[in-house]
């Protein structure tokens, strides 16, 4: 891996998220010998212009054509580079054979998925040969889930100092966010609704908050969920479901079980939005909860959503204006509890849209903490979330270089 000619690969560069991904890794690091990376992706006149629109410093930024159904083309990027950095989705119509090739030639991988199902199918396939060629796989590493999951594992760090043990139920409320939606995003979602219509089976499997667990697992537990409006007492405001707990909950679930349930086999996790205290907090709910549901409603009926698709939700490459991610943010808390009754709240903030600005940043920060923090002797190789792949080492950085901030209230 050391003699590899590039550090790091944007794949999917010229995606609307990649886009933003390579435009920042590029003001971030710039070209120099210390770190070598390269965009990729099928359309070498897009990497071009891609290139070009960075301006004449960014002349010799290498270029790599390779499509995410190419196997061959896939297999010489993957020669060329330790880390490949992975926006191409939806990932269960994309992102398979990457993952292959990266578990079979012992790549490092970081995306921004946040397909539950696909993930757990990826598992069963390939955490075997990649435990083999020692590939570190890393999925859900934008909005997505590391927020929630580096949130929790700053908690529980700190409760553990405090208290001497960790929280066995920790709750994260959105006090705060701002953002739009890209065509890419939407694309992912309408895939997972699409495929959970179509296969009981699908749809079984994406309503077990355990889907990322392995099969054996030692939860003792029902996992609960916010699925209304609801008065949050620890909070003081009324909420309403988060659309993110879906795939945050199972990453955050997962965790545990890779730290060999070091939270406990009574763990529990849930996340919901704030919306605010009295009659209009309770308003704020009823609508919020309202619009999720006749978003999901539109997405299963096919003419309802080819309608949507093709006048209203934005295009696959579209997403938010360069204003609207720069006026974007998120705020969010969580709170942990402990059996003797010990309480602390932790706060997670991010300068950017949540879904493009701060994800881009996640991502990058992701791939390079693989690349320069993790030597391969101090983590296996094998699927892992971000918590229990990079912690603090992952922490650090965003703090640092990606406009978040982790810290304490009480």
């Amino acid at each position: 891996m050391a003699t590899k000619k590039f550090d790091l690969v944007i794949f999917g560069a010229t995606s609307f998220v990649g886009q933003i991904l390579t435009e920042y890794l590029f003001t971030h690091i710039g070209l120099s010998r210390k770190i070598k990376w390269a965009i990729a992706g099928r359309s070498e006149a897009k990497l071009n212009e891609l290139r070009s629109s960075l301006g004449e410093g960014a002349a010799k930024l290498p270029i790599i054509v390779a499509d995410s159904m190419d196997q061959p083309a896939l297999e010489d990027m993957c020669k060329k580079s330790r880390v490949i950095v992975s926006t191409v989705g939806p990932y269960v119509l994309y992102g398979e054979t990457l993952v292959k090739v990266c578990a079979e030639n012992g790549n490092d991988y970081c995306d921004l998925t946040g397909e539950a199902y696909w993930i757990k199918q990826m598992i069963l396939k390939y955490e075997k040969t990649a435990k083999k060629s020692g590939a570190r796989i890393v999925n859900c590493c934008g909005f997505d889930s590391i927020p929630s999951d580096l949130g929790n594992h700053f908690l529980q760090r700190e409760g553990k100092k405090q208290f001497g043990k960790y929280f066995n139920q920790v709750r994260l409320r959105v006090k705060a966010m701002k953002g739009g939606a890209s065509g890419g995003t939407i694309a992912s979602m309408a895939e997972m609704i699409v495929a959970a219509k179509a296969d009981p089976q699908v749809r079984r499997e994406m309503a077990n908050p355990y889907i990322l667990c392995p099969e054996k697992h030692s939860y003792s537990i029902k996992q609960t969920s916010v699925k209304g409006p609801t008065y949050d007492s620890d909070f003081g405001s009324w909420s309403a479901p988060f659309i993110m707990e879906a795939i945050n909950a199972r990453v955050v679930l997962r965790s545990n079980t890779l730290r060999r349930m070091a939270f406990g086999k009574d763990f529990s996790y849930g996340e919901a939005m704030l919306t605010g205290a009295g009659n209009g907090g309770r308003i704020k709910a009823i609508a919020l909860t309202a619009g999720l549901a006749a978003f999901a409603g539109s997405m299963i009926l096919d003419p309802i959503r080819n309608l949507m698709n093709k006048f209203v939700l934005p295009k696959p490459g579209e997403g938010p204006s360069l204003q609207d991610q720069l006026n974007g943010f998120f705020d969010i808390e969580l709170m942990g509890k402990n059996d003797k009754g010990d309480k602390l709240t932790a706060k997670v903030t991010g300068d950017r849209d949540p879904g493009y600005g701060c994800t881009a940043k996640m991502l990058a920060q992701a791939g390079l903490c693989l690349a320069f923090d993790l030597d391969k002797e101090d983590k296996a190789g094998g699927f892992w979330t971000p918590s229990t792949a990079m912690g603090d080492l992952l922490i650090d950085r965003l703090n640092n270089h990606a406009g978040m901030s982790f810290t304490l209230l009480d």
